[in-house]
Formats: C-alpha cells, structure tokens, sequence
C-alpha cells in the first residue's frame, strides 16, 4: 500500500516484528487465561521533560499511523515465531488474523506537550493495544526528541534556514525519520535524498573537501562547479586559506555567487571576515552557510554574525544530548470483564523511584491566560470542565481500525501548528537556559498509582 504521507510511490513492509518478545508471551498468556479480550486503554505520556527543556514536541503521529496499518503477521514472519518457538499454535492462529479494530486518540502532530500529557491513548481489546507498545514508543521517543532538538534551533536561528545533514551520524533508516521530524520542528531542507523522496522535503548539497582535493587546485575545483552547477551554486571555501579562496570563489563565480560555506574555525569570526571581504569585492547578494557541529547554543552565538543559513547534523541527530524523549505506553484502564458492556477501571503502577503511573482515561486541555498565552497543561478524567471544552488537545487518528480522513496531514501544516504552538508559549519557552517546564501540569479527578 502507498503510505507517504504526500502520496509518494513508497510501500512499507510489515512492522509486526518491531517489538519485543514479552509482548507476545504476554499475549499468550492473556489468550489462556482469559483477559485478552478485556477492552483496555493504555496511554503514551513521559513522566519528566530532558533536563533543561521547557517543552517537548509531538512527532512521529504520521508514522504512527503507518505502523499500525502495516502490523500484520504474513507466513515468513509466522514460521519465524514458530521456529524459534518464540508462542504457541493457538497464539500464532490469533497473530494470523490480527489487525487493530481499536481506537487512537493523540495530541496532533507539531503540538506542544508537557509531563503527564496523554500524547496518544490506544483503545481496545488488551491482545491488540499491547502488541503496538514497542513499536509506537519507539517512532515516539524518537521523532520527538529529533524534533524537540529542532524546535530550539529553530528558534534560536530565527528567520534563518536550517538545513537537516545529519544523515552520515545515525542509521540510514533513522536519517529519514529525522529529517521529517527536523522538518516539523522548524527545519527548511535536508541533505538526505531518501527524506526528499520519501517525504517531498526541500534536499540541497553542492560539495564536499573532497571535491575541492580531488583537483590540481582550488580554483580548478571553483571552476568545475560553476562550470556545471552555475554562478548560483555554495563554493566551500575553508579547505585552505578562506581568505584566498573566498578571492578565488568570487574571480571565477563573479559577484553573483550565490553562497559560501564555512565548515570550521571561529564561526562568529570568520563569518563577519568572509562578509566584509565579500562586500569588499561586489559580492554583497553572496549569502553565507555556517555547518560545523552546530547546536542550538552554537547557533544563537551566531545571531550577531552576518550568517545567512545553517546546517546541523550530529547534534541534531542526537536529539541535542536527548536521544529519546523518555515517553513509556502504560495500562490507565481496563473493563472488569470481557463482556462488552463492562465498565472501565482505572489501574495503575504502584512503585518506588519515580516510575508510578496516574490511572483512569483521560482528556487533556491547555488553559489560556487573559493575553491568550498558555498557563497550564489541564489533564483529567470524566467530564470536561465548560471553560476548557474549547481548548482539549487530543484528536482521533484512528477509528475502530480506521485512520480518519484528517489524521494524516501535509509535513508543511505540521510546521506550520508547531510554530503557532509554541509562539502560543510564554516567552522562557524558548530561552535555552536551563529551567522547569514553561507550564505546569494540572491533574482534574485524578489519583496516582503510588
């Protein structure tokens, strides 16, 4: 089936083995003793924020979706379990005919969330709903942290692009998931071609070091790329000495070269040299591309510089030293029985060390204050307070088995709610000192598990 998000010619394999082995003992287990087809909701929520973040960024719903249309157990994957002895017969019958015929509710991709908030709700039988807790944390904690990581760049560039390169610092796979996330969070391209293909994303790239090394000199490797590419091309300009070569880039590219990029160095430094030696020569249109390990903190030390566009990778493959954004898929409620008309009981984990839970299905709404700027995270269950009936932030995705019609959404609407969610945040939000959530959570008829 065609599953890119723009209707792009990509097929996805079967996601069914993107779990982990309890979940199928588990499954077993339920079948034989009975609570299998206890209707049951479990929720995705992450107990704290990354150190030092003010918010997190919902990404991953769009794959999400895919993921669970594409858990299916064919033969190949059937005859695997049963060589490894992995469940029983009438386990692998049950897995055979699996498909989800639940629910999914879920903060929209690109909104903002705090601790406690029910990022995704998943409703039905408890055999179907605990299949998918692998594979929905893993998309989750993933893309969220890319796009948190984002998020901050984005803010701290500006008005200034970002360009998405961090392709060669994390698996070939995760390199396309992360750039549709950087894309949510606030990134304009991506050096990834299988992210453009698979996601119609903006891709970009002149040159390497090694193209300028691979010739006689600089200004022969100059000279090839215009040659091909046109004055318009980004001459990389730090393989040598950048004040030759920016002479060199502008005496074969002429005043219209379109860019330079700056690889290494004192960026803030360079950058005002190359700006001021370029308007020296009459290429005053020539932008300037900084790369070089960037970070949020490296970028907003770049504000004052004459830096016309960035290019991050490492970091922000990395999630910016948060890899993964610590969401867990917890039970919240479960019917008394397997009768259908059972009534729902809110459960939940009683520990030590900070790992309880809050149970019951729940609602959630962000209350404004008189200004219209966010002053809490509202969370609850049963009835919905009349003043926030308006402001409730989960959305069905998926009913009784079906993606809605408006669960999946083009990558630019999921930019553009980002940027209105968190323009809709105090203004610490984005401040990249160190601080709690800009917003607290507030609990409504609810009581934790431990």
């Amino acid at each position: 089936m065609n599953t890119a998000d723009l209707g792009l010619p990509v097929t996805v394999p079967s996601t069914a083995l993107f779990t982990d082995h309890y979940e199928l003992t588990m499954l077993q287990a339920a079948l034989s003793g009975g609570t299998a087809d206890r209707r049951s909701v479990f929720e995705v929520f992450t107990r704290r924020l990354p150190e030092g973040r003010r918010y997190g960024v919902v990404a991953g719903t769009g794959r999400v979706l895919d993921a669970v249309e594409n858990f299916r157990f064919d033969a190949p994957l059937l005859d695997f379990l049963r060589e490894k002895n992995v469940v029983d017969g009438p386990t692998l019958d049950w897995l055979a005919d699996y498909r989800f015929t639940g629910d999914i509710w879920g903060y929209p991709e690109g909104e903002v969330y705090f601790p406690g908030s029910p990022i995704m709700r998943v409703e039905g039988s408890f055999a179907e709903c605990v299949l998918l807790e692998t594979v929905i944390l893993s998309i989750l904690n993933h893309d969220s942290a890319i796009a948190a990581a984002a998020s901050r760049m984005s803010s701290a560039a500006g008005d200034r692009p970002l360009i998405e390169m961090g392709a060669r610092r994390t698996h070939e796979l995760a390199a396309v998931a992360a750039s549709r996330a950087a894309y949510v969070g606030g990134f304009t391209s991506t050096s990834d071609l299988a992210a453009g293909f698979r996601y119609n994303i903006p891709t970009v790239g002149t040159s390497a070091h090694a193209f300028t090394l691979v010739h006689d000199s600089e200004r022969d490797a100059f000279r090839a790329q215009v040659d091909s590419l046109g004055a318009g091309t980004t001459l990389l300009v730090d393989t040598y000495d950048v004040t030759e070569a920016v002479r060199t880039a502008v005496e074969v590219a002429g005043p219209s070269l379109g860019s330079v990029r700056i690889d290494s160095g004192d960026l803030l430094l360079v950058a005002h040299r190359v700006r001021q030696q370029l308007d020296e020569l009459g290429a005053t249109g020539t932008k300037i591309t900084v790369t070089s390990d960037l970070d949020e903190y490296a970028i907003a030390s770049l504000a004052a510089a004459p830096v016309d566009s960035y290019g991050v990778g490492t970091q922000l493959v990395t999630g910016s030293g948060h890899p993964t954004a610590s969401m867990v898929y917890k039970l919240v409620a479960r019917a008394e029985s397997a009768d259908a008309g059972a009534p729902l009981v809110p459960v939940a984990k009683r520990s030590s060390g900070g790992k309880t839970s809050i149970g019951g299905r729940k609602w959630a709404a962000r209350r404004l204050d008189e200004r219209g700027v966010a002053e809490a995270e509202v969370v609850g269950a049963g009835q919905v307070p009349e003043e926030l009936a308006d402001r409730q932030l989960l959305v069905e995705l998926v009913k009784s088995g079906e993606v809605t019609a408006t669960a999946r959404e083009p990558l630019d609407r999921l930019r553009e709610r980002h940027a209105a969610a968190r323009a809709g945040l105090p203004l610490s939000a984005t401040q990249l000192s160190r601080g709690e959530p800009v917003i607290p959570t507030e609990y409504l008829h609810l009581s934790s598990g431990g």
